[in-house]
């Protein structure tokens, strides 16, 4: 007998566009039964639908758990200029005199035209510090408060990032390479002791809340990118108060200043791990280099806006292949940030080079973002079985215009987020989120993956690059599975696999492109278990 049997619906099939009236039947953690309703076993509990697909668990390849939104900061994710900024940080900062310090999220860089904001931006709105991350959490926003507190000062170093100087010397209040030093042993432990927002509890909040969301939205795994070994006993907490409601593939972070000793110590806590069908360790996050906003991601030329400057490596060429070569021959697979088409070369090469030279095969290495990639380089990931971890909602033009398009400038743009052209190359396109960065909802990601457009429609960028419905639900279950190692449980709806499941509120098939986002999830099954029931 069934424990549940799903009539009515269909179901994608990951070889096919066109999904199947089937029945799906579930035993215990596994799917033990797809075919015709007349054909299906008893069942001790049956739902019916009314011709809604049934997808596998969408597995999330790259989304920040430990970021989700803090009720204690202020969100300025909807704001593009200055004035409706300040008002909501001080509307804020009068409601809550409780804080000793005001902190914003998700700011975005063209809040102020042509030019970096900076703490004069800031002046007035109250007396305390004020701290603000940008969307992409790699740079830091401060007003004169916080850069007292904190010291900022030519000679002064901060262990959670670097700060901008003006011509005379002064700091500006903006502050680069924020989330590569953030998660450090040091940078972190900075931040806890300076900012309430990453205090342990509050950063426990988050993820609870993510979590939340992610089981929400028929996500039934989530890789949670960017783990500090310090942080990880949040997740394990979570565990052990059954809050994990979708499975967690934590990826270790390995900041590019350490050495040997640390590359053993992640090993030995990979190997020491007792992974469980909700928590298990994955990859190991690397840095390429940071990100195009302001001018800081590595580019094989000149950004568009400023001669003589390209950007950056996180580490010296023969430093970066010596780290990636070690981990590879560690068995550690890799999960590399890399943006511009310098840092996405230099990943390339460091592991084609950790191959070589340790002669290993299918650790399936991921890049993460691939945000603007050398022509030249476009077949590689496939020859090299690298995963494309990519976001659909990255290149919409309501996120990147501005200080994205303008610094890569016009000539580059068709090398902006190449999804398409990757999949045709015979890449593993694995589809991802990257909570907060962009909605976590994965129909946020089918809309922008069919049409790289705006969510309001009125504008559409880069149209070659877009992909069908089919295959951006591949990309979110078959290929997020394969990237993961996971292809034998997880990905399909197969006899025999785990049963981690999506039901949605309709055939999204049926749906044209502007219909999805009014759709949901219905049901979300992980392991057997349903988990989220919005029916």
């Amino acid at each position: 007998m069934l424990d549940l049997l799903i009539n009515g619906g269909v179901i994608h099939r990951a070889d096919s566009p066109v999904p199947a009236p089937f029945s799906v039947g579930v035993t215990a953690d596994r799917i033990t039964f797809i075919g015709p309703q007349v054909d299906a076993p008893t069942s001790r509990r049956t739902i019916e639908l009314n011709g809604e697909l049934i997808t596998p668990g969408i597995i999330d390849s790259h989304n920040h758990l430990l970021l989700g939104f803090d009720p204690d900061a202020v969100n300025l994710q909807e704001f593009h200029t200055l004035e409706p900024v300040r008002a909501m940080l001080a509307k804020f900062a009068s409601e809550r005199p409780d804080l000793t310090w005001i902190c914003g999220e998700n700011a975005n860089y063209s809040v102020v035209e042509n030019r970096r904001p900076n703490a004069r931006d800031l002046a007035g709105i109250t007396d305390r510090p004020i701290f603000i991350t940008t969307y992409d959490q790699h740079s830091v926003w401060l007003n004169d408060v916080a850069l007292r507190l904190l010291g900022v000062e030519q000679g002064v170093h901060l262990a959670w990032g670097q700060p901008e100087f003006d011509e005379q010397g002064q700091p500006t209040g903006w502050v680069t390479d924020f989330y590569t030093s953030a998660m450090t042993t040091m940078g972190l432990k900075s931040l806890q002791r300076d900012i309430p927002m990453y205090s342990p509890d509050r950063r426990y909040r988050k993820l609870l809340s993510s979590m939340d969301m992610a089981t929400s939205f028929g996500i039934t795994t989530v890789v949670e990118p960017q783990v500090p070994i310090a942080e990880l006993d949040l997740f394990e907490r979570a565990l052990a108060e059954s809050k994990l409601t979708s499975r967690v593939i934590a990826a270790l972070f390995h900041p590019i200043v350490e050495g040997n000793d640390f590359r053993n110590q992640l090993r030995q806590t990979i190997d020491d791990h007792d992974d469980s069908e909700m928590l298990s360790l994955g990859p190991i996050k690397l840095y390429a280099d940071d990100v195009i906003e302001p001018h800081t991601a590595w580019m094989l030329d000149d950004y568009a806006n400023r001669v003589g400057a390209k950007g950056h490596p996180s580490a010296l060429v023969q430093e970066f292949n010596f780290i990636v070569s070690e981990l590879d021959r560690l068995g550690l697979q890799t999960h590399t940030h890399a943006t511009g088409d310098g840092g996405i070369r230099l990943i390339l090469d460091a592991l084609e080079n950790a191959q070589q030279i340790n002669n290993t095969h299918d650790r399936r290495h991921g890049i993460v973002h691939v945000e603007c990639i050398h022509p030249d380089d476009l077949s590689r990931l496939a020859k090299l079985g690298i995963t494309a971890a990519m976001q659909p909602r990255h290149c919409s033009p309501d996120l990147i215009e501005g200080a994205w398009m303008n610094n890569v400038g016009k000539d580059r743009w068709d090398r902006a987020w190449r999804i398409n052209s990757l999949m045709n190359a015979g890449t593993h396109v694995a589809l991802s989120s990257d909570w907060q960065v962009g909605e976590m909802d994965p129909l946020v990601g089918f809309y922008s993956a069919l049409t790289r457009a705006s969510l309001d429609g009125a504008k559409t960028w880069t149209p070659s690059e877009r992909i069908s419905l089919h295959q951006a639900i591949n990309g979110y279950t078959l290929e997020g599975a394969w990237a993961w190692h996971r292809e034998k449980d997880f990905g399909t709806i197969e006899v025999g696999k785990k049963a981690d499941v999506a039901l949605w509120s309709s055939n999204l098939y049926n749906n044209e492109a502007t219909e999805l986002l009014s759709q949901r999830a219905l049901l979300t099954i992980v392991n057997g278990e349903v988990k989220h029931d919005s029916r």
